[in-house]
């Protein structure tokens, strides 16, 4: 569900910076103030996507971590379980 929801985060980021951009192409500004608009949010935009991949990032190391830490329980369960059967 978490990365559901980091998905559509990343999504909608992504709409707004190009709904934005869309926006500023055709809003009645000379040229030199859209391009220097548009090289702002685009930067903004890198930031926040940066941030979103980042999170995920550590998202992921986190659920590896917890993945392993079972994995390694398991087997020392597994491990017990043969030697109380051998005796």
């Amino acid at each position: 569900m978490a990365e559901k929801d980091s998905n559509g985060i990343t999504w909608f980021i992504l709409g707004a910076a190009v709904g934005a951009a869309v926006g500023l192409l055709y809003a009645p500004k000379a040229g030199k103030k859209t391009r220097a608009e548009l090289t702002q949010k685009g930067a903004e935009t890198a930031d926040a996507l940066t941030v979103t991949g980042k999170d995920l990032m550590e998202k992921g190391k986190e659920l590896y971590e917890r993945g392993r830490a079972l994995a390694d329980e398991a087997a020392e369960l597994f491990d017990r379980g043969r030697k109380l059967v051998r005796g």
